[in-house]
C-alpha cells in the first residue's frame, strides 16, 4: 500500500515542481519587465502561483491514482504498470511542454496567458504561423525539447516503486479505503481547495502590476480552464440588474432616432468612400519620429490638410474584433471574437449593408487569406458584394508571409478603386493592409527597428495610393477615412489594455472634406459607423453602442476591451477595469467610470448572448 501511495504523492510533488520551474523561467524570459518590479514581488510570483501550479499537479497526479486504485483489486504486471507510467509522463512531458513553449513565444505579442484565444488561429495554421520568427522559434523549440526532457527524466523513475501484492479481501477493502482518501487529496488539489469558489486564474492576481499578475498564472490550466468553459455563458458579466445595466447604457449611448450632426464636415452628403483598416497604426509608432525622422510623414501630412481624431481608441487588440468594431458599431467582447459566431455576426449592422441599401457598390481587399479567423462569412453576411483576396490576386511579385505586400496591394486597389470611380454608381471600397504585422518583414530600409520600419513601409505605399487618386477626377466625390485595426504592443512590453496600446490613428481626407479640422472628442472604433452614416444623412438607429462624434449632444467617449478586462476613457478621467481579479488596475479610477464600463461590457455580453 505504502508504494502505491508514494507513486501519487511522488508524482504530484514532482509535478508540483516541475510547474512551479515555469515561474523564474518566464520571470527570466521576460526579464526586461521582470526587472521592474521588486525582489519581493518577484517572490510573490512564485508564492501566488504556487496554486494553479497544485492544481495542475493535482490533474496529472489523477491516472496514476486512478491506475493505483485498479491495482488494489487488480495484480497488474510490474512491468505492465511500469510501461503504462513512463507512456503517460511521456505524452504528459510533450504535451505541459509544447504549450509552455507557444506561450512563452506568444506572450510578446498577445500579453496574456495562452488560453482558447487560440484555437481559432490553428484552424488556419498558415497565417497562424506568419507571424513567427527564427528569433521566437528558436528559442522556443529549444524550451520545448529542454523542458519535456527535464519533466520526463523527473517523472520517469516513478513507476519504479511500483510491486505487485497479494492480499485477502478485508487487506484490500482498507488498501481501497485509504487509496480512496488519497483521490480525495487529489481532488482537493484540482479543485484548489476546500473554499466555495474553485481553482481560476483569479486566484493568482495578487498584484496591480498586471505583468506580475500574468505571471503567477500557470499557462496549462489557462489553456485548459478556457477551453473547457462556455466562452459565453448567460450569467458572466452580470454587475447590476437588468434595469440598472439598461438605464446606465441608456445614458451612454446616443437616444432618438438621428439627430442630425450639430457640424457638417463633407462638401456633399453622398460621398464615395474608401476606407483603409492599417494593420496595428496605434500612435506609438504611427505619428512618431525616431532616428530623427518621422515614421509616418505621409499620415504626418494627412493630420493638416485633412480631419485628424486626435483622441481615438482601438475597441480591442485584434484584427478580428478590430473589424467588426469598424465596419459594424460593435465593440469588442473582453473574451470572445463575435466573428466565431456567425449565426450573431450576420446579424449585425453595418456600413456596408447600410450604404448598399443607399445603392452604394461594396468590396473589400485584402493581400492575405480573407478566410482567416472566419473574416470572409462576416463580411459577406454584413454587406460586402465582393472580396478580393491572395487567391484571386496573382501578381509577379513574392509574398510576404501573410500574403502580398502592401506595396503591390496597394498599387492594385488604387486602380480598382479608379475603374469604380469611372463606373457611375456609387461605391463604398474597403482595403486592409498586412505589411506592419509581426513578424515586420518588408522590402523596405528607413529604419533600423523592424517595427518602424514595416509602419514607414505601409505609410509610404498608402501615401502612393491616396496621391493616384489625387491627381484623378475621382478626387472631388471621394472620402478616404484611415483607421488603425487595433494598436500595437510597441516598444516591447507596453501592457495590454493600457492606454498607449489602445490609441491608435484615424484621419478622413480627400475632396469631399470641407476643411482640415482637429478632433478633440473622445471616441473609439465602433463610433465610426454612426459618424460617417449621420455625415451621409442615412439612418443609423439600428448601431446602438455607436455615437456621432460630432453631435454634441451624444455622449463622448472610448471604451475598450482586453483579455477579460476592459478600458474607459472620457475628458474626465479614465479606468483600466481587470475583470479577472474584480478591480481596477490604473490608479485613480473614478467610480462613475468603472460604473459606465461595467454596464458597457454588460450589455455587450448580453447582446452576443442573445443571439
Amino acid at each position: 500500500m505504502l508504494r502505491k501511495i508514494s507513486i501519487v504523492a511522488t508524482t504530484y510533488i514532482t509535478s508540483l515542481l516541475l510547474m512551479a520551474l515555469q515561474k523564474p523561467l518566464f520571470l527570466v524570459w521576460y526579464a526586461q519587465q521582470s526587472a521592474e518590479a521588486s525582489a519581493s514581488e518577484l517572490v510573490g510570483v512564485s508564492l501566488h502561483g504556487l496554486l494553479l501550479d497544485s492544481t495542475m499537479a493535482g490533474y496529472i497526479s489523477a491516472i496514476p491514482w486512478l491506475l493505483m486504485l485498479v491495482a488494489v483489486w487488480v495484480a497488474i504486471p510490474e512491468k505492465a504498470v511500469q510501461r503504462i507510467l513512463k507512456g503517460y509522463f511521456a505524452i504528459m512531458a510533450v504535451l505541459i511542454a509544447l504549450i509552455v513553449a507557444v506561450d512563452m513565444g506568444l506572450f510578446r505579442y498577445w500579453a496574456f496567458r495562452i488560453d482558447s484565444t487560440i484555437f481559432p488561429y490553428l484552424a488556419s495554421p498558415k497565417e497562424a504561423a506568419a507571424s513567427v520568427t527564427w528569433g521566437d522559434l528558436i528559442p522556443a523549440v529549444v524550451l520545448f525539447f529542454a523542458y519535456a526532457a527535464l519533466m520526463f527524466v523527473a517523472w520517469r523513475p516513478i513507476g519504479d516503486f511500483y510491486r505487485p501484492t497479494k492480499r485477502g479481501f478485508l487487506a484490500r477493502t482498507g488498501e481501497f479505503a485509504v487509496m480512496l482518501v488519497v483521490g480525495g487529496l487529489v481532488f482537493l488539489a484540482v479543485r484548489g481547495g476546500v473554499s466555495p469558489a474553485p481553482a481560476n486564474v483569479s486566484k493568482v492576481y495578487f498584484s496591480d502590476n498586471m505583468f506580475l499578475n500574468q505571471a503567477a498564472t500557470n499557462p496549462v490550466f489557462s489553456l485548459i480552464s478556457s477551453s473547457m468553459r462556455s466562452e459565453l455563458k448567460a450569467g458572466d458579466y452580470h454587475y447590476f440588474s437588468d434595469e440598472e445595466c439598461t438605464e446606465i447604457f441608456s445614458a451612454l449611448r446616443q437616444e432618438g432616432t438621428n439627430p442630425a450632426s450639430a457640424t457638417s464636415v463633407l462638401n456633399t452628403p453622398r460621398p464615395n468612400v474608401v476606407l483603409i483598416l492599417m494593420e496595428g497604426f496605434g500612435r506609438t509608432t504611427a505619428t512618431t519620429t525616431a532616428e530623427d525622422k518621422a515614421v509616418t510623414p505621409r499620415l504626418d501630412a494627412l493630420r493638416e490638410e485633412g480631419i485628424w481624431f486626435e483622441n481615438f481608441f482601438a475597441n480591442s487588440y485584434r484584427t478580428d474584433r478590430g473589424t467588426v468594431a469598424v465596419m459594424s458599431g460593435h465593440p469588442a467582447h473582453p473574451i470572445a471574437s463575435i466573428m466565431k459566431y456567425p449565426q450573431k455576426a450576420h446579424t449585425l449592422p453595418a456600413i456596408a449593408s447600410s450604404l448598399r441599401e443607399a445603392g452604394y457598390a461594396t468590396s473589400f481587399t485584402y493581400g492575405g487569406d480573407a478566410n482567416f479567423t472566419n473574416t470572409s462569412s462576416y463580411l459577406y453576411g454584413t454587406g460586402i458584394e465582393r472580396i478580393t483576396d491572395q487567391k484571386s490576386m496573382h501578381f509577379d511579385a513574392p509574398t510576404a508571409k501573410w500574403g502580398y505586400a502592401d506595396d503591390v496591394v496597394c498599387d492594385y486597389f488604387a486602380g480598382e478603386v479608379l475603374q469604380l470611380a469611372e463606373g457611375g454608381k456609387p461605391y463604398f471600397a474597403s482595403l486592409l493592409t498586412l505589411s506592419s504585422h509581426e513578424p515586420f518583414e518588408v522590402p523596405f530600409d528607413a529604419f533600423e527597428d523592424k517595427v518602424l520600419n514595416a509602419t514607414a513601409f505601409t505609410d509610404h505605399h498608402v501615401g502612393k495610393m491616396i496621391d493616384r487618386w489625387r491627381n484623378s477626377s475621382a478626387w472631388d466625390d471621394m472620402l478616404v477615412i484611415l483607421i488603425a485595426d487595433h494598436g500595437i504592443s510597441y516598444p516591447e512590453g507596453l501592457q495590454i489594455g493600457s492606454l498607449p496600446r489602445q490609441r491608435i490613428a484615424m484621419a478622413w481626407t480627400g475632396g469631399a472634406v470641407k476643411e482640415p479640422a482637429v478632433v478633440e472628442t473622445y471616441a473609439s472604433q465602433c463610433d465610426l459607423a454612426a459618424t460617417l452614416l449621420s455625415q451621409m444623412g442615412i439612418d443609423h438607429s439600428a448601431f446602438p453602442f455607436s455615437k456621432d462624434i460630432f453631435n454634441p449632444a451624444a455622449p463622448h467617449y472610448g471604451y475598450w476591451s482586453f483579455n477579460n478586462g476592459f478600458g474607459f476613457i472620457d475628458a474626465e478621467g479614465e479606468v483600466i477595469f481587470d475583470c479577472t481579479g474584480g478591480q481596477p488596475i490604473s490608479d485613480n479610477a473614478p467610480e462613475g467610470h468603472i460604473r459606465a464600463g461595467k454596464a458597457l461590457t454588460q450589455s455587450i455580453h448580453n447582446d452576443i448572448c442573445a443571439r
